[in-house]
């Protein structure tokens, strides 16, 4: 089943073998008796640029949605399995997006420790791959460079471009908070997973220009101004994720781009 209110999803990408119920976790709903095996919680207002301008937002979904979230699991004794975020490693208060996420961590951290309830953190880093959205607010520079690629017009890249992300494609995410949930559904509390942290990352980053070299060599790229609270580098190193439940990442963002969307073979 899925709960969600499409602030920023779309409707078109429901499959037709799963439940879909609009629901805004600002709202408690802890009252709600409908029961889960476990809960991935993924809902967030996302990005650091768009947080700048509605942090009162951000935290409410962020933080109070995290809030409703958590006290629904308590009541209905489900695991929780929490989206985290990787700007983390930039400094929880260079920006309202950062400090939300991070703030959402120290909440299931809480609820662990005083209430028992089986929680587990998964820091994603920088998730592409297929249904991006590609036009808004809240695009990442991937799809923002496909949107420019498709359309023949130069990529916009911030600042010098040396920036450095590790890309980590949503299959890849999917199957560490697959792999994730079913320890917890293997073993009430599983000891392994209860009350830990995972980062869910490639382990291979690139700068923001090979990024944009990944669409040829001679395509005209634009350099604009640097966006304020962005970290300068992302880089999982943690192997922890592998070490507990045998979770690798296979797929690498310069072959996604080559193979997908480059128009010359």
């Amino acid at each position: 089943a899925s709960l969600d209110n499409y602030s920023t999803g779309f409707r078109k990408n429901q499959l037709a073998d799963c439940t879909y119920t609009t629901l805004d976790i600002t709202e408690r709903f802890d009252n709600w008796i409908e029961k889960f095996d476990v809960i991935f919680h993924m809902a967030a207002l996302p990005r650091i640029g768009p947080s700048f301008e509605n942090p009162t937002e951000v935290v409410d979904v962020n933080v109070k949605g995290t809030v409703n979230v958590l006290e629904y699991a308590r009541k209905t004794k489900t695991p929780v399995i929490y989206a985290g975020s990787s700007s983390f490693w930039g400094g929880v208060y260079k920006n309202p997006y950062t400090f939300s996420k991070w703030q959402g961590e120290e909440l299931c951290k809480m609820y662990e420790m005083i209430y028992e309830l089986p929680v587990t953190i998964c820091r994603f880093y920088n998730v592409y791959g297929d249904y991006m959205p590609t036009d808004g607010e809240y695009r990442t520079v991937l799809p923002i460079f496909l949107e420019q690629y498709k359309n023949g017009e130069p990529l916009t890249i911030t600042g010098d471009g040396e920036q450095r992300r590790d890309f980590t494609h949503v299959d890849d995410i999917v199957d560490g908070f697959i792999k994730c949930g079913e320890a917890h559904l293997d073993v009430w509390g599983n000891k392994d997973v209860n009350g830990e942290l995972f980062e869910l990352g490639r382990g291979k980053n690139y700068s923001v220009n090979e990024i944009a070299s990944a669409f040829g060599e001679n395509y005209p790229t634009k350099y604009i101004d640097a966006r304020p609270g962005e970290m300068r580098e992302t880089l999982c190193i943690d192997t922890k994720a592998s070490d507990i439940f045998g979770w690798n990442p296979e797929k690498d963002v310069v072959d996604f781009i080559k193979e997908n969307y480059i128009l010359e073979k």
